[in-house]
């Protein structure tokens, strides 16, 4: 008898033991299966289809992994950047948190504040090598890995095709056609083209992409840099000097036109064109016309290629702080499965960065065609306030809106522009 019971002490202590182990070991998500781990995800969809989208993934993730539990906070466009300062400067930053490419996403990795994510990429080729090549460049240091694109936004020129029709009009291909096409609508009656900048990052874009334009790649990328940006190039006053001859062609007062307003004008019939980014074509769905979409058009005497597409990949940055990095990562992963990257496409409309989530089963014609132009461009020009640093395009964007309203002249915006280069770079 007391052998049994000293044997049954003994069975009990081993599996003691064994659950002690046990439990000091980590599940599929890198942390205690005994914890509930929470997450903080802060990203900039609000609105919807996006933000159901975000609320479908997270329970989606949550049914295969549920001692993961999330805290969401989604903040629009204009006011995530202020947003974002004020989350990652307290105790409790994010785990994961939206970050657009360029200059923007450099800042927290100069910061220390994003994870290197090199070796997740590494480990499990099966999973990156899914993500389309030129979109991860954008979030690489020195060859490191410290974001992960989630979509990507594309900037076009959008056009009404019954006004074009009714005044028999092609989409043009260059400058020249261009104002010729504007010519043409405004002597119509209607608005040929739209601009709604009272948030000034509009005008930016318009000039992000008349600066790729006008000057070479070479250049670009040296004044991006802001260890080495100069700005001296004439082709800077040259692309503003373009953006002033749209200026009739456009609406009444600009600066105050918002975009959202731009885009009802667009949708009412009220203006023939109008920059759209892909990301925004589910907010013109419903316009009671047929509408394309044709690139930007080549200016004749510009340096820089004319193939190549205004746009960015977006995606998502782990906080070097969580305490769950696998868990977080996991996340991203699940987000970047081809699954939930054609359920991205389906639900929102907006282009995936994983390989073959835009198809002809999930998506309009319309955004096939938008992702052939894309496949042929060579680059993509990155938007001016995420590619700069915040001292130079802060002064960029107001100065354009001073050119708008006539205030300014374009040698003038670039020497203040020149002047804050030399700040950034001392």
């Amino acid at each position: 008898m007391k052998k049994m019971l000293k044997s049954l002490l003994l069975s009990v202590l081993v599996i003691v033991l064994i659950a002690g182990c046990s439990s000091g070991k980590s599940n599929t998500t890198g942390d205690s299966s005994d914890d509930k781990v929470t997450l903080t995800l802060l990203h900039r969809w609000p609105n919807e289809p996006f933000k159901s989208y975000f609320e479908e993934a997270v329970e989606e993730f949550k049914k295969e992994n549920p001692d993961v539990e999330f805290n969401i906070i989604s903040v629009l466009n204009e006011d995530y950047k202020q947003k974002i300062n004020v989350q990652l400067g307290s105790d409790n930053p994010p785990d994961i948190f939206f970050t657009w490419a360029g200059e923007y996403g450099k800042k927290f990795i100069r910061d220390g504040i994003a994870l290197d994510l090199t070796s997740y990429v590494e480990e499990d080729k099966e999973w990156s090598d899914q993500i389309i090549p030129s979109t991860l460049q954008p979030f690489k240091e020195e060859n490191n890995v410290f974001g992960l694109p989630v979509l990507m936004d594309v900037r076009m020129m959008a056009y009404n095709k019954e006004i074009f029709k009714d005044l028999g009009l092609e989409p043009p291909t260059t400058w020249e056609e261009f104002i010729d096409t504007l010519k043409a609508i405004k002597k119509s009656g209607k608005i040929p083209l739209g601009l709604g900048n009272k948030a000034p990052w509009n005008g930016g874009l318009y000039v992000t992409t008349l600066n790729q334009r006008m000057v070479s790649s070479e250049v670009l990328e040296k004044d991006n840099n802001r260890a080495t940006g100069e700005f001296t190039d004439p082709g800077y006053v040259k692309a503003l000097e373009k953006l002033e001859e749209l200026i009739p062609y456009m609406n009444e007062h600009p600066n105050a036109l918002s975009r959202e307003e731009e885009r009802s004008l667009f949708v009412t019939g009220q203006l023939a064109m109008m920059a759209l980014h892909t990301i925004e074509f589910p907010y013109v769905k419903d316009a009671q016309f047929e509408w394309g979409t044709f690139n930007f058009p080549e200016i004749s005497g510009g340096e820089g290629d004319p193939s190549v597409i205004t746009g960015a990949p977006e995606g998502f940055m782990v906080s070097a702080k969580t305490k769950h990095p696998d868990v977080a990562v996991d996340f991203l992963k699940f987000l970047t499965s081809k699954p939930m990257a054609e359920k991205w496409v389906e639900d929102t409309d907006v282009i995936s960065t994983t390989k073959g989530a835009v198809n002809e089963q999930n998506s309009t014609p319309l955004m096939v065609d938008v992702i052939k132009d894309v496949e042929e461009a060579n680059d993509m020009a990155i938007w001016i306030d995420t590619a700069l640093d915040a001292k130079v395009f802060e002064p960029y964007l107001s100065g354009i809106q001073q050119i708008l309203n006539g205030e300014k002249t374009p040698e003038e915006l670039m020497k203040d522009i020149q002047s804050a280069a030399k700040e950034v770079r001392e």
